[in-house]
């Protein structure tokens, strides 16, 4: 309980809404849904996702809907293009509405929901939520539920078996299966991920998806709960993130209620939970997770989670805990390699040209992205929506020197800076061995292996061509790299050790 305790002082508690603000709280979110159909029947997905995407509903108050946006550059965006018909739709659905107010989310008075003096309590817990939650800043679970739903949702987001009833943390509509681009560094993850969508139970419980940031592990976790809403909607879901789970649970403890809280996570059918990692050192959270893990595996109900390291790596996360998460199938998504950057960046100019005339970015400007942000596919794909905006303001193709100008601050943060030297290092610590050895012409297993495998990180993480990097080891040709690249590869996708090996490093390496 001491435990409990210390985690309480970074939560705070909640209040539960009035019956008079539960009505206006749905009938709200009901409206918000529905603009945002219309939205995107009108304008089309990829606008929408675009623009809309990120928005999020903060209430309605004295005949003004506020909406939160993320960014000034949104904010403007919309305000000028778009501000008149987002207020039209508002007033199809109320009348009484004469104004759409767009506030950045750091501005957190545009958080207050409901400021009528009866819902005091409504505003105080989305306030709360808002500001402890900071990585989940969309509609609240009380402003989730969709048109038909018959109750509000749960304190943690339980779906209901009604189909039509909202999840605890909202879905994005863009992470679909349709919309993952699939290459060599995630396939695995793909497949496994469609296969705990489409078949309900599988033979690996847990599926553990883990990788660095912006590989898409959010992304299959919202992919699998689209598919098994639009399949199997009997199924309850619950879809939150792990600092969301810590929140609840804190919540629950507080209020003295978790008898509540634990049926309610054991009553689903499927456990979609993000970001694991963030249990790590919360001594009853983790005892609160321990429990729940088991009682959900013991009863053959589907949990999969994401993390930025596999179960054995996780710090600050009890042994126990990251031994029942490795009793599944853990699946490394490894960094995005050239060809499947262009494929995710094709499959986003595609998304735009379904619902434009032309997209005026040419073809040298997106090999261009596809070379120059290899990290985080988050920042490639706004990337490439901040060129868009902008050849939609000059109304003319953008040059390759006005990108650079335009993408300076992206393209600063996503310059690699890891060495041939520092890959070398990390190598020869990591498998015990010698520089000397790593770079002398023995041809041992233990020494030929990590030598291949150093060459193949050379060539992902540095911009160093195969001539470069046979130089620095021992001054070998561009052949003999060019082989070790390609054997590594081919191991990588047969061979799970090797997988994980390379998984390991690279995430060394780019953290």
């Amino acid at each position: 309980m001491r435990d409990g305790l210390e985690e309480q002082g970074q939560e705070q508690a909640g209040s539960h809404l009035l019956p008079s603000a539960v009505d206006e709280v749905n009938e709200a979110a009901a409206h918000w849904e529905r603009v945002c159909e219309r939205l995107k029947s009108v304008l089309g997905e990829g606008v929408f996702a675009s623009w809309f995407g990120s928005l999020s509903l903060a209430g309605v108050d004295n005949h003004c809907v506020m909406l939160n946006v993320p960014s000034k550059f949104i904010r403007d965006w919309i305000a000028v293009h778009y501000e008149d018909r987002l207020r039209g739709f508002w007033q199809d659905e109320d009348a009484s509405i004469r104004s759409v107010r767009l506030v950045l989310r750091s501005e957190k008075a545009c958080v207050h929901p409901f400021s009528r003096s009866n819902a005091q309590s409504a505003r105080n817990m989305n306030v709360e939520e808002a500001e402890l939650n900071p990585a989940s800043r969309r509609v609240p679970a009380a402003l989730s539920g969709r048109p038909g739903s018959a109750r509000l949702t749960s304190a943690v987001g339980v779906v209901t078996h009604l189909p039509t009833a909202g999840l605890g943390t909202s879905l994005d509509p863009r992470y679909t299966f349709d919309g993952f681009v699939v290459g060599k560094s995630n396939e695995l993850a793909y497949n496994a991920a469609r296969r705990v969508a489409e078949q309900g139970s599988v033979a690996f419980n847990p599926l553990y998806l883990y990788g660095a940031v912006g590989l898409g592990k959010t992304h299959l976790l919202h992919a699998i709960a689209w598919e098994i809403r639009r399949h199997n909607p009997s199924q309850s879901l619950l879809y939150l993130s792990a600092e969301r789970f810590m929140y609840h649970f804190v919540r629950a403890v507080k209020q003295k209620d978790t008898l509540t809280f634990k049926d309610q996570l054991r009553a689903v059918d499927v456990l979609l939970l993000d970001d694991v990692q963030f249990i790590a050192h919360k001594g009853s959270t983790q005892e609160e997770f321990f429990h729940t893990f088991n009682a959900l595996i013991e009863e053959n109900k589907q949990v999969v989670i994401s993390a930025n390291q596999p179960p054995s790596d996780l710090d600050g996360v009890g042994e126990r805990i990251r031994s029942r998460l490795g009793q599944g199938l853990s699946v490394d998504i490894g960094p995005t390699d050239y060809a499947l950057r262009i494929g995710i960046l094709a499959n986003k100019v595609e998304q735009m040209r379904r619902h434009r005339e032309t997209i005026a970015i040419p073809t040298p400007i997106i090999e261009f992205l596809a070379r120059s942000i290899d990290s985080n596919v988050r920042v490639l794909e706004g990337a490439l929506n901040r060129l868009a905006a902008y050849a939609d303001y000059a109304d003319r193709p953008i040059s390759l020197d006005a990108a650079k100008d335009i993408l300076t601050d992206l393209l600063r943060s996503s310059t690699r800076k890891i060495t041939i030297a520092d890959i070398q290092r990390v190598v020869v610590e990591y498998f015990k061995i010698s520089q000397k050895d790593l770079i002398s012409a023995r041809r041992a297993r233990e020494v030929v292996r990590p030598r291949h495998v150093a060459m193949y990180l050379c060539k992902q993480l540095t911009t160093r061509s195969f001539l470069e990097i046979g130089r620095k080891f021992g001054g070998r040709d561009h052949s003999t790299v060019y082989h070790a690249v390609n054997r590594v590869t081919n191991l990588m996708a047969n061979d799970e050790a090797v997988a994980h090996d390379v998984g390991r490093l690279t995430r060394q390496l780019q953290g």
